[in-house]
Formats: structure tokens, C-alpha cells, sequence
């Protein structure tokens, strides 16, 4: 889109006007996930456009989007306007407190004068804004607040008339982006690390816009709507949620990607209800709160660095999103969530239930492709782990969804060392989600036994055995290892936690480490190839198939 857009140059004044307010909408928007040469190109043309576009157009088109002004470039390009424009942008725009830290370098006075008249930035920026000394802005802050963009304004139309005409022009533009260039880099540098936050409350008015969060930084969730649903992994909700908002109905442990600070950054769950004006009944919005999701709700193991995708890894994320998103409505549809429907309206819905599932299965074999891939070219030859080590870290990570689900889980070692030729995230990965999966899949109030086990007879070969939950004891292999497969007879609600793409998973990566998960009637075993130094020690263990 910002390719297509930056290749055509605008004809006439009509055209410039249509690619300012595009150029802005998308930065506004999606600013955070673009490349960052995208970004230095079009701020660079919304600079040369900027001449050409009345002070009207650039004021009202700061309106619309100041609201949703989270992206700090382009909050820059605005603040670096004309008064009128720059308190349109800065008198609503909502950045997160290290953005404003980068920003009021490349602003000037007006600008500065204009958020010393906000009392809603936090501290360090106040704090910030009263140490660059009363020279720095153009006018004490007003006793107002809320007239203060307007004071500021007018006071600022006088002093850019009686501004040098030098001040404007190519020069002016060169120099505004060459402010940008010195955000951007800035922008890339590391900040304090700060311990990733557990929850949050957020209130959203009647549009589904959150306007009022507490518990983290505002810039992080202000402005994201929950009515729609954000695809490709932008800031916001899924399509549940955009569906209950629709029907003012209940949302509960739906979806959210939050940007931000590492602290407030990435994937959240939260449940929501809606409220209504006791006098009038009429609908004001929705209360909520927010947490970061349980071990059984994302896969287990290290989140990747943010360098490591590839162009596989960016295909299957684009896939899942959409996927995940059609899925999840005819499920509503088909589970009569919002309402009675017609029975060829559901038999459609479960058409396409069934289909997303057969797709998903598709992506998740490339998914597994993938990190097997990953997996061998970054695992060092020949490397060892200790196998009994990673089970005890495991079950202290499980300890929280064990105690949820009031299920013991109880794995005797049998041997003596206990070391695997594997890799260490591999592992992990392996005993992490053979252990998650058999967790859902358990009845709460029951004991979860395993072994962990060196053989005689097999001494080249570590066994961890898991005895099968009741909720699976009777069912086959070929069900346990089919994604739509649930113990409770219908499709999962997210085919990519399922049990068989989890046992497909596992498997997947034993054997790459020359290994192989066996189905048996009673127990699941994972087998490890064994690096322990003496292996033909005598031990004598019975089998528990």
C-alpha cells in the first residue's frame, strides 16, 4: 500500500490532499510494522507534500488521527507544523512515556509550550519538559490546561509571522527530516529493562475504543478498539471479540496484541462485560481486564528472537491470523452463541469449522518443518542435556496450571544420570508440550503418574513414560494424532494447542534428534537417544506397558 502510493506522484492539489491523508491514516495506524524504510519515505514525502496541502486539511487531518497518534514519528512530522496543526496533534495524541522522552528533542518550542499545557503525560515527561529550562517554550504554561493548545496557538501565529522567510521552504523541510532520521535512529535504542506486567483494567466508550486503562502505560492500549478485529499481528483484538461487541454481548478470554514497552508489549487475554446508563439503558461501552496468557494457551518454550523469522515462519503467521479469525465465527455460529439459527445455516458453519481445521493442519506441518529446520541448524552436533533436570524445571513451570486444574503430577526417576544426546531448547520443547497436552487433556481431581527411565536391555535409549489420562485411554493412535480430535467429541476451540498437533510436535522433534514418541496402549513414551558414560549399569525395570 505505501509502495503503490509513493510511486504515483500527485498530479494537481486534489491528488496531493488524497495522499497526505493516506499516507498519514496508514502511519497512524500501522506505523509501528512497517520497515523502517518505508517509514523514512513516506515521512520524507509527507515533508515535500506538506507545501501543497492547506493548513485546514493538515489541521482537521491532525484531528482525526491524533486520538490513534501513537506512532512518535509522525507525531513529530505534525508537531514540527504550523501552531494551529501542531496543538491539533499534540493536544490529544497518546505516546508511551519513552516515545515523548525521544520526541522532545526533535520538537520546538511551540511544541513544547503546547504539552506543558497537558496535565495527563507522565512524570518523567514533566519532568523532562521543566528541565529544558523556561527557554524552551514559547510561553509559560497556562493556568488552563484546556485552553492551553488554543492560547498557544494564537500566541504562536504571531511569532511565525514575524519569523524570517528563510525559515521556510526546502530548507525547513530538509531539516525536519533530518529530525526524523535522528528519532529514528534514537528510537532503536535500549531502554531500562522493566519486569513484564501480569494484568490490567481497561475501560472503551461506546464506539469500542479503550480510553481508559490502569495497571500499564497508557500509550500502550489507549486508542486500540476492540470492535474490530485486527489481522496480521497488529495491535488489537480477534474476531471474537469484534463479534461480542457487535451483539454487546459477554467476551471472555479473548485476544489482544498490545505494543509498546517490553513490559506491556505482546499477546494478552482479557474478558470484558458490557454496561449500560441506569437512567436511559442506553450502551456506554465495555469494562474489562486483561492478563497474559496461561502455559496451556500458547506454546511452550522461549518466544523467538525477533530476528529469527524467515520467510516460512511469516507465511504461517500470516495464514494463522485470518484463519484463526473465520474459524472462530462459525464456531459462534454454529454453537448458537448470539441466537437460534437455521439448521442449513449451521450445517454450513460446521462445513467450515471442519475445513479450517484440515487447513490448519496444513500449517501446522509447516510450522513443524520449520522449527525442525531451525532446530538443526543452530543446535550444536553432539550436544548433551541433562534430561531429569528439564522435567523438574518443567513441572515447577506447570506448578500454576496444575494447581488451577487441581491435578497432581507425580514423575519417579529410575536410574542414575539421566543425560540425552538433544538439544537443550529442543528438549524443552518436547518434554514441555508432551506434558501441557496431557495436562489439558486430564480430568481435574486426578493424578498425572509418569517415569523417567534407563533401561538394561536398552541402554542406549533414556524413556520418559507418561501413563494416558482417562479422558484418552481408549482412544487410538490415529485419533490422538488428528488436529480436530477433543476427548469431549468436537473440534478444539484453537486447532494449533491441540492434542495431536502437540503429540505431532513432539514427535516431530524426537526424531530429529534421533529419538521417536510411541502411542501405547496404556502410556505415551518419549525416547531420547542416551549420552550417560556408563550406560551398561545394572538396573532391572519393569515395563509399564
Amino acid at each position: 500500500m505505501i509502495t503503490t502510493i509513493l510511486r504515483q506522484a500527485p498530479s494537481d492539489r486534489r491528488a496531493s490532499i488524497a495522499a497526505w491523508r493516506q499516507l498519514s491514516d496508514i502511519l497512524a495506524q500501522r506505523g509501528n510494522q512497517l520497515r523502517d524504510g518505508d517509514i523514512r519515505r513516506s515521512l520524507h514525502a509527507l515533508a515535500v507534500l506538506r507545501p501543497q496541502v492547506p493548513e485546514n486539511v493538515r489541521r482537521d487531518c491532525a484531528r482525526a488521527i491524533a486520538r490513534h497518534g501513537r506512532f512518535a514519528p509522525l507525531v513529530a512530522l505534525y508537531a514540527n507544523d504550523v501552531p494551529a496543526v501542531s496543538a491539533a496533534m499534540l493536544g490529544g495524541a497518546r505516546l508511551s512515556e519513552a516515545d515523548w522522552l525521544a520526541l522532545l528533542p526533535a520538537t520546538g518550542a511551540m511544541a513544547r509550550s503546547i504539552l506543558a499545557g497537558r496535565d495527563d503525560l507522565p512524570v518523567n515527561v514533566r519532568r523532562a519538559l521543566a528541565s529544558l529550562g523556561s527557554g524552551s517554550v514559547a510561553l509559560p504554561q497556562p493556568a488552563n490546561a484546556i485552553e492551553a493548545p488554543l492560547a498557544v496557538a494564537e500566541a504562536g501565529a504571531e511569532i511565525a509571522a514575524a519569523s524570517p522567510a528563510n525559515d521556510t521552504g526546502s530548507n525547513q523541510i530538509s531539516e525536519l527530516v533530518r529530525r526524523i532520521d535522528k528519532f529514528q535512529s534514537t528510537r532503536g535504542q535500549p531502554t531500562a529493562a522493566r519486569k513484564p506486567r501480569t494484568g490490567f483494567l481497561f475501560e472503551t466508550g461506546p464506539d469500542g475504543v479503550i480510553h481508559w486503562v490502569d495497571g500499564i502505560a497508557r500509550g500502550s492500549a489507549i486508542g486500540l478498539s476492540i470492535a474490530e478485529a485486527a489481522f496480521g499481528g497488529e495491535p488489537g483484538t480477534d474476531g471474537v471479540a469484534a463479534g461480542a461487541f457487535r451483539q454487546r454481548a459477554e467476551m471472555i478470554n479473548a485476544r489482544m496484541i498490545l505494543d509498546g514497552t517490553p513490559a506491556d508489549a505482546g499477546e494478552w487475554r482479557f474478558s470484558a462485560l458490557p454496561w449500560f446508563d441506569p437512567a436511559t439503558g442506553q450502551f456506554r461501552g465495555y469494562r474489562g481486564t486483561a492478563r497474559r496468557p496461561y502455559r496451556n494457551e500458547t506454546p511452550y518454550g522461549h518466544p523467538p528472537a525477533p530476528d529469527s523469522g524467515d520467510s516460512i515462519r511469516q507465511l504461517i503467521h500470516e495464514l494463522r491470523s485470518p484463519l484463526n479469525a473465520i474459524s472462530g465465527f462459525a464456531q459462534i455460529i454454529s454453537g448458537q452463541m448470539f441466537g437460534p439459527v437455521s439448521g442449513a445455516y449451521r450445517g454450513m458453519a460446521e462445513t467450515i469449522v471442519a475445513d479450517a481445521a484440515s487447513i490448519q493442519a496444513i500449517i501446522d506441518d509447516l510450522e513443524t518443518a520449520a522449527r525442525a529446520g531451525e532446530s538443526a541448524a543452530s543446535e550444536p552436533v553432539g550436544e548433551t542435556v541433562d534430561v531429569a533436570a528439564i522435567v523438574a524445571q518443567v513441572e515447577h513451570d506447570l506448578a500454576g496450571l496444575l494447581a488451577e486444574q487441581r491435578i497432581d503430577l507425580s514423575i519417579s526417576r529410575v536410574g542414575g544420570s539421566f543425560f540425552a544426546r538433544a538439544g537443550d531448547a529442543n528438549a524443552r520443547r518436547m518434554i514441555g508440550r508432551l506434558l501441557t497436552a496431557l495436562v489439558d487433556v486430564s480430568e481435574p481431581g486426578t493424578i498425572m503418574v509418569g517415569q523417567l527411565v534407563t533401561e538394561t536391555a536398552h541402554d542406549d535409549i533414556l524413556q520418559l513414560r507418561i501413563v494416558r489420562p482417562a479422558s484418552i485411554r481408549f482412544a487410538t493412535a490415529a485419533n490422538l494424532l488428528d488436529p480436530g480430535f477433543s476427548p469431549e467429541g468436537e473440534a478444539p476451540g484453537a486447532a494449533i494447542l491441540s492434542l495431536g498437533f502437540s503429540l505431532r510436535l513432539v514427535d516431530s522433534l524426537a526424531r530429529s534428534a534421533g529419538g521417536r514418541l510411541e502411542i501405547g496402549h496404556n502410556a505415551l513414551t518419549l525416547h531420547l537417544p542416551s549420552a550417560n558414560p556408563g550406560a551398561g549399569s545394572g538396573l532391572d525395570v519393569q515395563q509399564s506397558e
